[in-house]
């Protein structure tokens, strides 16, 4: 049985000869910098950060006329990085694209399966362009899409950003008045909208939601539509195929550093979603970096992730195309038509790099599932989690059910950033449990006190600023929400909002959200200490655990467990949890009461609602605390609401 911290992957000598980090490190010695290993690089790019991203720039060869400084105002918020320059995130995407190389490789739960080479790409960004052009999009103007995860919705990204113009995209499967929380913020000239998709079997008519996004945003001068199921669209609008039916060059409009480049949402689980700006060098400079040297990307690879358009890790996947990699985009579920449906889809197009979700991969191993022996995965050489903490066992299923000779490389970032703080590394160890390193750049401490330590559980924080970070929230003119959401904690310091540990060999751990915190008799810990417990056995498919602890009321702790199949609550089945919590963790560790559940609620990213939960159990009402629009399972929460009215006629807890 493997435990937290054992060493399971050591990369080969070739492996680390041919890394892109290696050549990064050799560059460095030819300009005079020389490091003894990675740490020593880290603690230079996070210390020295003019000398750092300078050296970025320059070993990517930036298209763009030269800089007047690197970095103005070294405050968070308010740093200004790269002034005086102009620069185009499409630029970069399409200035080492090999022509009849395949740029994008789809694929639909119906078996549809396309590619498009990089001049097929190139030439409808540069018609879709010229189209957004005619129908009076200028730099600024926002264009929002309301698009699954198809080629289509890639080739408008790339249009609106090319003119200067601000992308803004939400996923078909958010319903109309949680995507119009979002869209009305931003006051969008033109609507890419599509009639539905098809997930887990099933078709989705989007038509009527789209509709209504329409008559929401009276900005809108003209919408474009996508016919995804082939069904017609209800009223007057402009094709997808007319929009690209006039050949144009591509055009692109150089803009500031920090011109915006799209606008990424929070969960919106909590009050109106916040509208967060990302511009254009800040992404740009990111994204080489993350991709390049954290997850050694390189021209010849087929990259995965699965995700929807509704979360960053799209974005991500978009990114790869900076490298002149071949993206792969799924529309579907991940379990449809069975559970090995995205290990099918890794052997047919020949997938390097595979990522994908903790809550999957966990998925797979209660399933029993063995894809390294069902499957072909000779060319994988890479495995990525995010969403959540993958544990020790989850790490111990890939290297024995998928492949033994692969690259685990977990994540952990966010939104806010839209890239990793923590994550993988080509040339160092994997170690089950743990985040290989603290990204370059990117200046991650664990807090206890507002000190940073190590080897201790602590806050996530940034203690130096990074072109990752949001230049605004969206109309937020005063910085108001944006100093609260990440600055109002630690004055002067990004709080990101986990928990995490940071071991003295420089890898990362991370325990959960941090204001989800449960404080049981003094000690404080994160959820993901119970959920690692309670999800390694087999009767438990998913938990989800809230402190009740407030203002004038002590700790009441309730777990609540998603069963497998045909499990029921027993008193048996409640002492084995208990047992596995206390003998796992701790004895302050058990809940004071364990409840069935039908459903885990979950964000539409997937992530679990323990914060709106806890509020609900302490009395908040729903409109105040959650979106159902928001959530991938709404129907579960008048389960919880129910639960917080019986709730509160118990006078004793």
């Amino acid at each position: 049985m493997v435990k937290e911290g054992d060493l399971l992957w050591h990369p080969p000598d070739a492996w680390r000869e041919s890394a892109n980090i290696t050549h990064f490190f050799a560059w460095l010695r030819h300009k005079g910098h020389s490091f003894l290993d990675y740490e020593a690089l880290w603690q230079w790019s996070v210390t020295q950060l003019e000398d750092f991203w300078a050296s970025v720039w320059e070993y990517f060869d930036i298209l763009s006329p030269s800089y007047e400084r690197v970095l103005k105002e070294r405050c968070m918020p308010g740093a200004q990085w790269f002034v005086g320059t102009q620069l185009n995130y499409v630029e970069q995407v399409f200035r080492h694209r090999n022509p009849h190389a395949t740029a994008i490789w789809s694929s639909n739960e119906s078996g549809k399966e396309c590619t498009m080479t990089w001049l097929q790409l190139e030439n409808d960004v540069a018609r879709l362009a010229g189209t957004l052009r005619e129908l009076g999009v200028e730099p600024g103007d926002r264009v929002a899409a309301y698009l699954p995860n198809i080629p289509e919705a890639v080739i408008a990204f790339l249009a609106t950003a090319s003119i200067g113009a601000i992308w803004s995209v939400c996923s078909p499967d958010f319903g109309a008045s949680s995507v119009i929380d979002r869209f009305r913020q931003i006051n969008p000239k033109v609507l890419i909208a599509c009639t539905g998709y098809r997930y887990n079997g099933k078709v989705f008519d989007r038509k009527n939601e789209s509709l209504a996004l329409i008559k929401a945003l009276p900005t809108l001068s003209r919408v474009i539509y996508v016919d995804t199921l082939g069904a017609g669209w209800p009223r007057e609008g402009l094709k997808w195929e007319e929009a690209l039916s006039t050949p144009a060059s591509l055009n692109i409009v150089r803009v500031p550093f920090d011109h915006p480049l799209w606008i990424l949402y929070s969960s919106g689980t909590t009050g109106l979603p916040k509208p967060i700006v990302h511009g254009h060098g800040g992404m740009l400079l990111t994204h080489l970096v993350s991709g390049e040297f954290h997850m050694d990307m390189k021209p010849d690879d087929h990259f995965f992730w699965f995700t929807t358009t509704g979360w960053m890790m799209w974005n991500v996947v978009v990114s790869a195309l900076l490298r002149g990699s071949t993206i792969i985009l799924y529309d579907g579920s991940p379990t449809f038509p069975n559970p090995n449906a995205l290990w099918s889809l890794a052997e047919r197009c020949g997938m390097t790099i595979f990522g994908t979700s903790a809550a999957f991969l966990h998925g797979c191993l209660k399933q029993g599932l063995e894809p390294g022996k069902t499957h072909d995965l000779h060319a994988l050489r890479s495995i990525g989690s995010t969403g959540s903490p993958l544990t020790a066992e989850g790490f111990e299923w890939v290297y024995q059910h998928v492949k033994a000779d692969v690259w685990l490389a977990p994540a952990s970032g966010g939104t806010d950033i839209c890239a990793p703080l923590v994550a993988g590394l080509p040339v160092l160890p994997v170690y089950a449990g743990e985040m290989q390193c603290r990204v370059l750049g990117a200046k991650v401490e664990a807090y206890t006190k507002g000190q940073p330590v190590i080897n201790e559980v602590g806050e996530l924080v940034v203690t130096q600023p990074m072109p990752a970070m949001p230049l605004y929230f969206w109309d937020d003119t005063d910085f108001r929400r944006y100093r609260s959401s990440y600055f109002e904690y630690f004055p002067g310091v990004w709080r990101h909002g986990d928990f995490i540990r940071i071991t003295s060999k420089g890898s990362a751990l991370i325990y959960g959200r941090s204001d989800a915190t449960i404080n049981r008799y003094g000690v404080r810990f994160g959820s993901a200490d119970v959920y690692r417990a309670v999800e390694s056995m087999d009767v438990v498919d998913e938990s989800l655990v809230v402190d009740l602890e407030a203002l004038g009321r002590q700790s009441y702790m309730i777990l609540f467990v998603k069963l497998t199949n045909a499990h029921v609550l027993t008193d048996g089945v409640r002492k084995a949890i208990t047992e596995k919590i206390r003998q796992t963790l701790s004895p302050r560790h058990v809940p004071d009461e364990i409840i069935a559940v039908q459903d885990i609620p979950k964000t539409l990213n997937g992530k679990k609602m323990e914060v709106p939960v806890r509020k609900l159990l302490l009395g908040m009402p729903e409109n105040q605390v959650l979106s159902r629009d928001a959530m991938s399972n709404p129907a579960c929460i008048a389960e919880y609401l129910e639960m917080a009215r019986r709730f509160h006629q118990r006078p004793n807890t």
